[in-house]
């Protein structure tokens, strides 16, 4: 009764376009009035202590380090590196796209910010060229998805606090992943540019792409040093994102020099509002998260899907599933942060390994973001991109089709995941 109670709150409430921080607290006290031991103390303590997290503090140092290279010219550095290798083929700013999310995947971890630094870029080079803006728009914000997968990865980090997992490992988990998912985006991409008979881009002098790579080096070496120094233990994930702040401020002003002192007050701005937004809904999620276990929930769950234990291949097809769902009405972080402690207990009695199902969790909401009618990273398309919602839409679904392809792959073959994860981590 109390999972109805509690997926029935949370989804009226949705409905009524409340903010999801705001959704979770009333969930809170609709399931603590629910089990009659109501404590407006209780969900405090928990909010506080859901956002008193040495992982967590990660996001803040990420989130900083993607406002300052979106200010700067970081990621324009990145956008000519990939012109300079891929542009002149056909259809070549395409691939421009998906190479160029690969490599800002390795600065930012964010879907949303990749599709908006991204895509005020190349959605109108790509218009000027006589690309439809709807189709480029879709492509934009597809490649973004990249960003959460590559490390370093915000959700990686939320999955990693929420479930217990190692997220120097969930890291590691998720280079070939996200590399799979850049090639089945190119495969794509390859057919619609043959079919619209795509014009090739520009063709670089050996001189002018030495010179360019030559101002791209300082960019490149970012995700080299995040995810090495994580690899090697020199720093952890958290550090790691104090790393990319200092290395940012220092390449943005005094190396590229287009970052003023008088330009950090409303980029600490901007990042503390950001950051604000997902720890209110962090330290919600913890706080109904921990009532969840109180009501028992997560054993209601594994009673539901427990008949499946003894496939694990079962499991996990219906498991996402439930996720593909969810991700259509919920944002990425709050559905991690309250059902990665549901569905764990389930997921370590079937014998999955947690670093595994992370990656699938992760890259399962991920794709929630680009399908309606809650995909974030489809609104900040349509804003970047200035097109509708349907025009958007009706242009995506080959790469929503190429990215649940990779999401089908990697269930029924684990070892896509398991295998370079050893290779990274020996």
């Amino acid at each position: 009764m109390a999972l109805g109670v509690f997926f029935g709150s949370l989804f009226l409430l949705l409905s009524l376009g409340i903010p999801i921080a705001v959704v979770l607290v009333l969930c809170g006290i609709i399931l603590m009035l629910f089990l009659g031991n109501f404590d407006a103390q209780i969900i405090a303590q928990n909010m506080v202590y859901g956002a008193n997290s040495f992982p967590l503090m990660a996001i803040p140092f990420f989130m900083l380090a993607g406002e300052i290279m979106g200010h700067g010219s970081l990621s324009k550095k990145i956008v000519e590196f990939a012109m300079v290798l891929v542009g002149r083929i056909k259809g070549g700013l395409g691939y421009v796209v998906v190479l160029a999310s690969v490599l800002f995947a390795g600065l930012s971890g964010s879907a949303v910010a990749d599709t908006a630094a991204l895509g005020s870029i190349l959605i109108p080079l790509m218009a000027r060229e006589g690309y439809r803006r709807d189709v480029s728009t879709a492509l934009v914000a597809s490649s973004g998805l990249i960003a959460p997968v590559i490390p370093p990865s915000i959700p990686m980090i939320v999955f990693g606090v929420t479930a217990g997992v190692s997220i120097t490992k969930l890291f590691m988990a998720g280079i070939v992943p996200g590399l799979i998912l850049a090639t089945a985006l190119m495969i794509t991409w390859t057919i619609i540019a043959r079919k619209n008979n795509y014009a090739k881009g520009k063709a670089y002098t050996t001189a002018e792409a030495i010179q360019v790579f030559k101002e791209s080096i300082w960019a490149l070496l970012m995700p080299i040093i995040i995810v090495g120094g994580i690899r090697f233990g020199i720093f952890t994930p958290t550090e790691a994102g104090a790393v990319a702040v200092v290395y940012a401020l220092l390449v943005s002003m005094f190396v590229y020099k287009d970052v003023k002192f008088r330009h950090l007050p409303p980029i600490f701005v901007a990042a503390a509002k950001g950051t604000a937004v997902v720890m209110f809904v962090a330290s919600a999620a913890m706080a109904v998260a921990w009532l969840l276990t109180v009501a028992q929930i997560p054993t209601q769950v594994a009673e539901l899907f427990g008949s499946l234990a003894a496939s694990p291949i079962m499991l996990l097809i219906a498991i996402n599933i439930f996720l593909f769902l969810l991700g259509m009405v919920m944002d990425l972080t709050p559905a991690i942060l309250i059902f990665a402690p549901v569905l764990m207990p389930l997921i370590l009695k079937a014998g999955i390994d947690p670093v595994y199902f992370g990656i699938i969790m992760v890259l399962n909401l991920v794709i929630g973001l680009i399908t309606p009618p809650i995909g974030t990273v489809l609104y900040v398309g349509c804003g970047v991109g200035h097109v509708t919602l349907v025009e958007l839409v009706k242009k995506i679904w080959p790469f929503l089709l190429a990215e649940l392809a990779v999401l089908a792959l990697l269930i029924a073959f684990p070892e896509l995941v398991m295998t370079p994860l050893g290779w990274f981590t020996k």
